[in-house]
C-alpha cells in the first residue's frame, strides 16, 4: 500500500464500537432465538451450565514449571484453557442473555482472574523470554478477546473493569510489541505471524486511542501478514495443514475484516489473488465428510468453521460451503479461543445469507493437483460409496514438518484410514526438539514409504521430492515422483514412485516403485504401509484390510517380497494412547541388482468377500 493511502485510510477512521460488527443489541437478540443458530446457541448454554457448577481452576508456579522440570505440556494447558473457556462462554452469554446476572457476574470474576495471570503465555513459549516481554500465541488471543468484549459489551462492563483490561492489554502487548522487538514470529511465513500480529493489530485498532500510535501498530502488523503470506505458494495450500488454516488464516481474516471496516474500506487486506487461493484451500483439502489430507501435524478429522466459510463464501464467488453435517460443535476448540467462536455466531447467518451459501448434503467428486505443495487430492463418490486418495511430493522441512515426501492416503467413508497419516502427537518439548523424529507421527518410520538398504528419509529442506509427472482425469489420477534425494543411502541413484489412483465402482491404487542402483553396499528394500486396519494374511501375496462395509486387498509379489505385520503405539494429540499397524513389505538383500520394480496395489472389494 502506498504511503498517502495507509495516511488517509487512518485519517478517516470509523469509531470502535459494536457497529463494525454489525452486533448491536437487536442483533444479540435475534441471535438469542434465531433457529438457524439455536445449535449453537444451546451448546454455549450447555457449556455455561457445566462451568456455573464449578470453580475457576487456579494457574500455579508448580503447574507452569512442569514444561522446564519435565518437558510436558498438557497439565498447564488444560487449565489454563479452561479459564479461557470462562472467558469465551460467558463472554458471549452475557452478549446474549444481558439480563441474566448469573452469566454478568461469571464473566467479570474470570475477566479479573485473566488480568491477574503472571503471563498470558504458555510455558512452552517463555523459554529464555520475561514475562514482561512475552508475546505468544495465546497471549495475543487473549489480549483480543479482552478488547473484543470491550467493545462488545460497551457500558455493561463498569468502568474500573474497563480501564484495567486497557492498561493490561497496553502493558502486554501495545508496548513491548513498539519497544521490545522484534519477535520472532514478526516475519515468520505461518501461522504466528497471523496470529499474533493480526491479534495485536486487531486489539489496537479496538482500544487504542492514540491515532499515530494506532498507525505504527497497523503497519508493523500488516508487514507481518505480508510474510505469512510469503508462506503459501500460488496455489494456496496450507502445509500445515486444514486446521492450522483455520487458525491461522482465520486470525488474518479477523484482522483484515476489522482494518476493512475501521478505514471505511479503504485498506482491503483480501483483495489479491492468493488470498482467494489461499481461502480455496479448505475445499480443496477435504477428502469426505470432515475427514482431510492430513499431512504434517494435521489431525485426521476437522469439522469446519461455517462462519468463517460463510464470510469467505459472500467475498469469494468460487468458495464453497461445507456440508452443514460437519459444523465444528461450539466445544470443538479445546484451546477456547474467542474470535473464531465469536464469528461463528455473527457470520453464519443461514436465515439472512441463504443466497450466499448454499450448504450440500456433501463435498462434490473432484481432484486437484496443487503445483506448489505437491500435493494431488481426490474425492471420489459412486453407487459403492465414497472414498478418498491423496498423495504428496513436497520436501522434509515443511511447517511443523513430517518426514513423509512420497506418502498417501486411503480412504472410504465410515472406515478407518486403510492407507494412515497418523496425524499430530501430543505436543511435548521433545516433540519440537531434537527428538522429533523419534516420534512414528512424525519420523518417516510412521509413513507409507520404503526402506532402502535400511535407511530411511532423511530431514532438511534438500530432501525433497521431484515430480516427474502429475495428471487429473474423471478416470484416474497419477502422481509420479523421484524420491532419491529424500534418502541418504549410498547405493541408491534413483527411485521413482508411480501412484495411480483408478476410480472404478470399488476403486484401485496402483503403486510402483522402480529403484536403481549404483556402487557398491545393501540393496534390500522394505516397502511400508501405515494403516489403522488390522491386516490378515489370506493367501500368499494378499493380506487383507478388514473395515465394516468394504474391505482392502493389498496385493504384491508373494515370491519376492516377505510380510512383517507390527502393532505399534503413539500418544496422541491429547496424550491419548492411539495405534496402527505397520506393514512390512521385505525383499532379501540382492548385491547385483541394478535396478528392481515393486508393484502393490490396494484394491477395494466389498466386505465379506476374501
Amino acid at each position: 500500500m502506498e504511503k498517502q493511502t495507509f495516511i488517509e485510510a487512518f485519517g478517516m477512521l470509523h469509531p470502535a464500537d459494536a457497529s463494525l460488527y454489525g452486533a448491536e443489541r437487536e442483533a444479540w437478540d435475534r441471535l438469542a432465538g434465531d433457529s438457524g443458530q439455536a445449535g449453537l446457541v444451546r451448546e454455549i448454554r450447555e457449556e455455561g451450565d457445566r462451568l456455573l457448577g464449578g470453580p475457576i481452576p487456579p494457574l500455579t508456579r508448580e503447574l507452569f514449571d512442569l514444561y522446564r522440570t519435565q518437558g510436558t505440556r498438557l497439565e498447564y494447558e488444560s487449565v489454563y484453557f479452561e479459564r479461557r473457556r470462562r472467558l469465551t462462554t460467558f463472554g458471549l452469554l452475557r452478549l446474549l442473555y444481558p439480563q441474566d446476572e448469573r452469566y454478568a457476574a461469571a464473566l467479570r470474576a474470570i475477566v479479573r482472574e485473566v488480568l491477574a495471570e503472571t503471563t498470558w503465555c504458555l510455558p512452552a513459549h517463555m523459554t529464555g523470554e520475561t514475562a514482561e516481554r512475552g508475546i505468544d500465541l495465546f497471549a495475543s488471543e487473549t489480549g483480543f478477546a479482552l478488547a473484543e468484549l470491550l467493545v462488545l459489551s460497551g457500558d455493561r462492563l463498569e468502568p474500573e473493569l474497563r480501564a484495567d483490561i486497557r492498561a493490561q492489554v497496553d502493558r502486554r502487548l501495545f508496548t513491548p510489541y513498539l519497544t521490545m522487538g522484534p519477535y520472532h514470529w514478526e516475519t515468520a511465513e505461518h501461522n504466528w505471524a497471523a496470529v499474533c500480529a493480526g491479534s495485536i493489530g486487531a486489539a489496537a485498532l479496538l482500544l487504542e486511542p492514540d491515532a499515530k500510535r494506532l498507525a505504527v501498530i497497523i503497519g508493523k502488523a500488516m508487514k507481518s501478514m505480508d510474510c505469512y503470506l510469503a508462506g503459501f505458494g500460488e496455489d494456496g495450500a496450507c502445509l500445515e495443514g486444514l486446521g492450522y488454516w483455520n487458525y491461522g488464516f482465520g486470525y488474518y481474516v479477523y484482522f483484515a475484516d476489522l482494518l476493512h471496516r475501521r478505514t471505511g474500506g479503504a485498506i482491503d487486506l483480501l483483495a489479491g489473488a492468493k488470498t482467494r487461493e489461499i481461502a480455496l484451500f479448505q475445499q480443496r483439502c477435504y477428502l469426505m465428510g470432515d475427514l482431510t489430507a492430513n499431512f504434517s501435524d494435521a489431525a485426521p478429522d476437522t469439522p469446519a468453521r461455517l462462519g468463517l466459510s460463510a464470510y469467505l463464501a459472500a467475498r469469494y464467488d468460487d468458495v464453497e460451503m461445507p456440508p452443514a453435517s460437519i459444523r465444528a460443535a461450539y466445544t470443538e476448540d479445546h484451546c477456547a479461543r474467542f474470535a473464531p467462536a465469536l464469528r461463528e455466531l455473527l457470520w453464519y447467518r443461514p436465515d439472512a445469507h441463504a443466497d450466499l451459501m448454499s450448504v450440500a448434503a456433501a463435498w462434490p467428486d473432484g481432484s486437484r493437483y496443487l503445483a506448489d505443495a505437491q500435493w494431488l487430492v481426490s474425492r471420489h463418490a459412486g453407487p459403492a460409496g465414497r472414498f478418498g486418495f491423496a498423495a504428496k511430493g513436497g520436501h522434509n522441512a515443511e511447517p511443523h514438518n513430517h518426514i513423509d515426501v512420497g506418502h498417501f492416503i486411503v480412504l472410504a467413508e465410515g472406515e478407518p484410514a486403510f492407507a494412515a497419516d497418523l496425524g499430530r502427537g501430543e505436543y511435548t518439548s521433545a516433540y519440537f526438539g531434537e527428538g522429533r523424529y523419534a516420534y512414528d507421527c512424525n519420523g518417516a518410520q510412521g509413513h507409507s514409504l520404503p526402506v532402502v538398504g535400511g535407511r530411511m528419509q532423511q530431514a532438511g529442506r534438500d530432501r525433497a521430492a521431484v515430480v516427474l509427472r502429475h495428471d487429473v482425469s474423471p478416470e484416474a489420477d497419477l502422481l509420479e515422483l523421484e524420491l532419491a534425494g529424500a534418502y541418504d543411502a549410498p547405493t541408491l541413484a534413483s527411485l521413482v514412485r508411480r501412484l495411480v489412483w483408478d476410480k472404478t465402482e470399488l476403486p484401485v491404487l496402483e503403486l510402483r516403485d522402480v529403484f536403481s542402483f549404483e556402487g557398491d553396499g545393501g540393496r534390500d528394500v522394505e516397502e511400508v504401509i501405515v494403516t489403522r486396519c488390522e491386516p490378515r494374511q489370506v493367501e500368499s501375496g494378499c493380506l487383507l484390510l478388514k473395515g465394516s462395509k468394504y474391505n482392502v486387498r493389498l496385493e504384491y509379489d508373494g515370491e519376492l517380497l516377505a510380510p512383517t505385520v507390527e502393532r505399534r503405539t503413539f500418544a496422541g494429540h491429547f496424550g491419548e494412547e492411539q495405534h496402527y499397524y505397520r506393514i512390512g513389505l521385505k525383499t532379501a538383500p540382492v548385491d547385483e541388482a541394478k535396478t528392481l520394480e515393486i508393484a502393490l496395489r490396494l484394491r477395494f472389494d466389498a466386505a465379506g468377500r476374501e
